[in-house]
């Protein structure tokens, strides 16, 4: 192996130049301008001349495409290098669509990247330490990149998938006077035969409770990803960033879940590089459409469709980055009573169409007509196809587009769009409850979430509350917990215990996703009957009785890191008046109640074994105390200088 250079490859494959004659032509520098303008704006043109810009189109209207494209995929399509995930390998045709109908307006695209990673990808490894603070961190990047050329008018952010959207969304939220627009990277196509991509990561739980063969395990792991782009095929976290970038009214209605790489997709861009122009030439900015009254139409859809619980995380971070109201606790349980799930799909049920069928349905605007009817919706705020919402609904109701898309749903799958998208009285009928709950009790004075629409409606009672009295089975780290979960001996999980995932909080883990663990839970045969609670977090995937952002966590001093192997815990969800209680109540299956419970954890001191995860990058700890200055995971695990300022000694 030739590492240093012995030899040739070939005999021209050491040649080079040291200089070059340079583009042909003149850049046509105004006096004024040579006299007025900064250096930067001047050098700038000879880049663009140097990267190969005809010098006699120099002066047109600048727009930046910021996106999270990653990976490099040949002209056939085939890939050169892989990316972290199909979300944003096909990307770069979005942003070649868009560059093109810039330039045929005669404006000048500029391209700027901030790669994102994979929360499925990075499941159970140490890579999931990064997977929040990433977050932060591109919202940063994204916003530099676009500040770095200030000549631009407008940004166009395309991004598709759990941390890099929201980052897209934040960045384009803190930059409040520039007309902005989202192009969302939409949806890897559904497997005709196989299994989607969320059962497809219980596999190895499966194989290791032997209800799966080697071979089948071998057969549906090559197929589940059917397509080479988009997010994945069920409503998690990057399916929900999409519907909240729609609902806010960041893109054009009938944006978010676009099949990937399909010709619909690239006529979405197109039209975005449209309204994008549009916005500039009418002077709307990103704050004339990121209202108050958006993010309550976001909330809105959000409970509508049975969005992830990461977006009570990531919904407020954006409001911050506008200088917007952040929605609480309160604000998310009233938006919640008020309304009704009337979306099917992955995982939610009763059916769990995927992603694409959703679209195909109609998607976010066939939702909001829905929600509009029941009179939900603040219909007068401004979007980014420079209309009011009131106005894309008029338009997307008697739209040539509408009946297309729902007539080929019918007539390709054999699927009645009303029975995906459902009315209210329909969804009443399907026993469709509301989608998130925020128990409390004294394992969580702060607060913890769970996606009660999403608890299997088998083991709830017929008063629609999920009651629970089980065994506590302690575990310092995820790793710990899904080998009990594969374990076939005596520390296996059974039906009957609750599970306890400590650490996993902001300063034990970067706030991980326990997702392999929710969906082997799910697809195991008993996994109905576990519960789970953690002060970490769920993929939007997650589905049962599993309560996350259990606060304060742990290595915080909260009392579920008090808690012991057998201690009694009770843990009650009312899915219908979405109110829930989390309690330890007694020990050794002694039912002592709750008083005892609040005794003990108050005498009880935090046990000795908690720590961070091993490994955890200094980047992801700085990440940790700075959200956690900032307010925490309430907060949206922003990062705000003021409160950093209040409560340090800066």
């Amino acid at each position: 192996m030739d590492i240093l250079g012995e030899s040739k490859l070939n005999n021209d494959s050491w040649e080079f130049l040291t200089h070059a004659e340079g583009p042909k032509g003149k850049i046509e520098f105004t006096p004024e301008q040579l006299i007025s303008e900064p250096s930067g704006n001047l050098f700038a043109q000879s880049q663009n001349t140097g990267m190969g810009w005809d010098p006699k189109k120099l002066w047109g209207t600048q727009f930046m495409i910021l996106s999270t494209l990653g990976g490099m995929r040949g002209d056939d399509g085939r890939p050169i290098a892989l990316g972290h995930h199909t979300g944003h390998f096909e990307l770069g045709m979005l942003i070649e669509t868009v560059a093109n109908q810039i330039k045929d307006d005669d404006g000048i695209p500029y391209s700027a990247y901030c790669s994102d990673p994979c929360d499925g990808r990075s499941q159970g490894t140490s890579g999931m330490m990064d997977s929040l603070p990433y977050r932060n961190d591109a919202a940063i990047v994204m916003r530099r990149l676009s500040r770095s050329i200030p000549t631009t008018k407008g940004v166009m952010g395309i991004a598709t998938c759990d941390k890099g959207l929201p980052a897209m969304m934040m960045a384009l939220a803190g930059t409040p006077e520039k007309p902005t627009i989202i192009v969302p990277g939409g949806v890897t196509l559904a497997v005709e035969e196989g299994e989607d991509t969320a059962m497809i990561q219980s596999i190895g739980a499966r194989y290791a409770q032997d209800e799966v063969t080697l071979e089948y395990a071998q057969d549906m792991g090559c197929k589940t990803c059917a397509s080479p782009g988009g997010g994945c095929q069920f409503l998690g976290t990057a399916g929900t960033s999409q519907v909240i970038a729609e609902s806010l009214g960041m893109t054009l209605p009938h944006a978010a879940l676009t099949p990937s790489g399909t010709n619909i997709w690239l006529d979405t861009g197109r039209r975005s590089a449209l309204a994008l122009k549009n916005l500039v030439d009418n002077k709307i900015n990103t704050k004339a459409i990121l209202t108050d009254q958006a993010f309550e139409n976001a909330m809105i859809v959000h409970a509508a469709c049975g969005g992830s619980t990461n977006l009570i995380l990531h919904l407020p971070a954006i409001a911050h980055a506008v200088k917007r109201k952040m929605m609480k606790v309160d604000d998310w349980t009233r938006i919640n009573k008020l309304t009704p799930r009337l979306v099917d799909v992955l995982p939610n049920g009763p059916k769990g169409f995927p992603t694409s069928v959703f679209f195909s349905s109609g998607g976010v605007p066939e939702v909001m007509l829905k929600l509009r009817d029941e009179g939900l919706l603040n219909l007068d705020v401004m979007t980014a196809s420079g209309k009011t919402l009131e106005e894309n609904l008029n338009w997307w109701e008697q739209s040539e587009k509408r009946h297309f898309v729902r007539d080929q749903l019918v007539k390709s799958r054999g699927i009645d769009p009303e029975d995906v998208v459902h009315s209210l009285k329909n969804s009443k009928k399907k026993n469709m409850t509301s989608t998130v709950t925020f128990p409390k009790g004294n394992i969580a004075p702060e607060g913890s979430v769970v996606k009660s629409t999403a608890i299997d409606k088998t083991v709830i009672d017929e008063d629609g509350v999920y009651r629970k009295i089980g065994p506590a089975r302690i575990f310092i780290s995820e790793a710990d917990a899904i080998k009990a979960v594969k374990d076939k001996g005596p520390n296996k999980i059974k039906a009957g215990d609750i599970m306890v995932i400590v650490c996993g909080g902001p300063k034990g883990t970067g706030m991980q996703e326990v997702a392999q663990i929710t969906i082997a839970l799910k697809y195991l045969p008993y996994g109905k009957e576990v519960a789970l609670i953690t002060d970490g977090r769920f993929s939007g995937v997650s589905t049962g009785a599993c309560i996350g952002h259990i606060g304060p966590e742990a290595l915080d001093g909260g009392p579920i890191g008090k808690l012991k192997e057998n201690d009694m815990i009770e843990i009650n969800i009312d899915t219908i008046n979405l109110e829930g209680s989390l309690d330890l109540i007694g020990e050794n299956e002694e039912n002592k109640g709750i008083d005892w419970g609040n005794q003990q954890l108050k005498n009880r001191k935090i046990r000795n074994d908690l720590k961070p995860q091993d490994g955890i990058p200094e980047d992801t700890i700085l990440w940790a105390h700075l959200q956690s200055l900032s307010g925490g995971a309430w907060n949206g695990c922003v990062y705000d200088y003021e409160l950093i300022k209040k409560n340090s000694s800066i």
